[in-house]
């Protein structure tokens, strides 16, 4: 329960306000370790409510230390929308205590921001070259930092962001709390976060890369020219009400939302070359169930808490069982359940099979019955068709349930999704 976490009064009225009892597994563990001061590397499957893992103890802490109209706490995210979504967080968590803070990100004018570091804040969440900019023009001053947080470090680093990150390090006071919350921490960066970290306390829940426990897979082998015609066939089921979409490129996410867009769906689509507007706009129309659709690529959605996504589809399957995990995990975020459709073409096959060694399971292929594997082309081409992807594909499907598909194991991935929620996101 919360009320056993010794969390400041304030913050637990307003988490059950917000409807929450129980915390999620890497809340339970971190948010003690956090409250004594140490240092914490937080690993946990996407969708297991890291986000207030660590929100909700330096909310406390901020509660009991000295006032300073100086930024007290420092996290770090990869992209906009990550930034974005912690300030959130804190804002719904933080009603009843009078903290300030200020999402500080790039693609939207200044001013703003300026305004509200005027004015003094507690906690900034920021990408980091936005942040630089700030600094760099003497709007910030660190001296009275106590937390830092690296939120999504893996991707930061795949982003290109280490020399930025190098740089922000060298202007924070050294005597601080330094807590990095991630979905893996590959061995390549695990130097890194040792130098930055002292002595500290690793919480992981669950396997490394292992996908959230209500996730049912299925996999629908498909000549690469059918893809958009059997994924038009998929979205016209009746349970697909809050589908996300991944592509590998921004130009072809673009291209085939303009596809679902002219056979009539709600579409959103979110990728790094829309504006700061157009991506905001796709998610709000998305969280409040106006797109039945959006597409995204994986940096793009990256760590993003959208509640009661039914099903998430890879259109394109990635190269490494990782980056299935962190798609995948969009969906069945904190105990809810949904499912995960990954179609694939003939040349996709060994990705799949390397994601199945990884989870240490078969995933089921399964066919729709009345769908036609022979025919030619249509919609926007992703390539050009695989050799040897033509005719029907492999693996077993059985007679549909209604309208939907049946998987080689006999259940259906499509099923009716029951939803509870526990902790904050």
């Amino acid at each position: 329960m919360f009320d056993d976490l010794g969390l400041h009064a304030n913050l637990l009225k307003g988490i059950h306000d917000m409807g929450f009892i129980r915390p999620t597994p890497i809340q339970a563990q971190a948010i003690p370790v956090i409250l004594s001061g140490r240092d914490v590397i937080g690993l946990a499957q996407t969708g297991t409510g890291k986000t207030a893992a660590f929100v909700l103890p330096i909310l406390h802490r901020l509660l009991l230390g000295r006032h300073s109209r100086h930024v007290r706490t420092l996290i770090i995210a990869p992209t906009r929308e990550l930034a974005l979504q912690s300030m959130e967080q804190i804002k719904e968590l933080s009603r009843y205590v009078p903290l300030r803070g200020a999402a500080i990100f790039g693609g939207i004018p200044m001013e703003p921001q300026i305004k509200a570091l005027a004015q003094g804040v507690d906690i900034i969440s920021a990408t980091p070259g936005r942040l630089l900019d700030h600094i760099y023009s003497g709007r910030i001053d660190f001296i009275d930092l106590s937390v830092l947080v690296l939120d999504e470090v893996d991707r930061m680093l795949d982003m290109g962001f280490l020399p930025d990150i190098q740089n922000i390090l060298r202007l924070l006071p050294p005597k601080r709390q330094n807590l990095v919350f991630s979905a893996t921490l590959p061995p390549e960066i695990q130097k890194l976060v040792h130098q930055i970290l002292h002595d500290p306390v690793t919480i992981q829940i669950g396997q490394r890369s292992s996908p959230a426990v209500g996730i049912r897979h299925a996999v629908y082998p498909v000549p690469r020219h059918l893809k958009t015609e059997l994924l038009m066939q998929l979205l016209r089921q009746p349970d697909m009400s809050s589908v996300l979409i991944f592509t590998r490129t921004k130009s072809y996410a673009s291209r085939l939302s303009e596809a679902l867009a002219q056979k009539g769906l709600k579409v959103s689509v979110l990728h790094g070359d829309r504006s700061q507007s157009q991506r905001l706009r796709a998610l709000e129309q998305f969280r409040k169930g106006r797109s039945q659709v959006m597409v995204a690529t994986d940096i793009a959605a990256r760590g993003l808490d959208i509640d009661d996504i039914s099903h998430v589809i890879n259109f394109d399957v990635l190269n490494t069982p990782e980056d299935y995990v962190h798609r995948i995990g969009r969906t069945a975020r904190v105990d809810a359940t949904g499912d995960a459709f990954s179609l694939i073409s003939h040349d996709e096959e060994p990705m799949i099979t390397e994601i199945e060694k990884s989870l240490k399971r078969t995933l089921p292929r399964v066919t729709l019955p009345d769908f036609d594997y022979k025919r030619g082309g249509g919609g926007p081409h992703h390539g050009r068709p695989a050799h040897g992807g033509h005719g029907g594909p492999h693996g077993r499907g059985g007679p549909p349930r209604g309208h939907g598909p049946r998987g080689a194991d006999g259940h259906s991935p499509g099923g009716g999704h029951h939803r509870r929620r526990r902790g904050g996101r």
